[in-house]
């Protein structure tokens, strides 16, 4: 995955909200994986677990928590 399609899925997924974001967040810990991410594999799965924390990690769980 390229930069620019990684950062295009990253900007979708959040597109859905913050209570999506943290939906996303919670399979992925899981192990689970969301529809919009069944393409990727699980090193690519993994980076965007990771970066959806850092973009959450802006609220410090004050809101949209599940």
């Amino acid at each position: 995955m390229t930069t620019t399609d990684f950062d295009k899925l990253i900007e979708e997924v959040c597109k859905q909200g913050c209570i999506q974001v943290n939906q996303t967040i919670s399979q992925l810990e899981k192990g689970q994986c969301p529809d919009e991410l069944q393409q990727l594999n699980p090193t690519e799965r993994d980076s965007v677990l990771k970066e959806l924390k850092s973009v959450m990690d802006i609220y410090s769980g004050d809101i949209c928590s599940l």
